[in-house]
């Protein structure tokens, strides 16, 4: 899973944003949660940001906490 970031704090949007491009993604026009899918896919990586219910296994993952917010 991904691991950079991985800490306490969600990530900031320009953070996530400058991933993206470093992947070679624009993230113009992007709502969050599809521009962070669109990374999980370029990292070869499940997109599931979004759908832990509270809950995930991904240990590692830079969006996790984050993502466990959401409900």
């Amino acid at each position: 899973m991904l691991t950079a970031n991985v800490g306490t704090k969600p990530m900031k949007t320009a953070d996530i944003q400058a991933k993206a491009r470093g992947l070679g993604i624009n993230p113009s026009n992007m709502k969050k949660a599809d521009l962070i899918h669109s990374i999980q896919r370029a990292e070869h990586n499940t997109p599931c940001y979004g759908t832990s219910k509270g809950q995930c296994q991904h240990t590692n993952c830079c969006f996790r906490v984050d993502c466990l917010k959401i409900k």
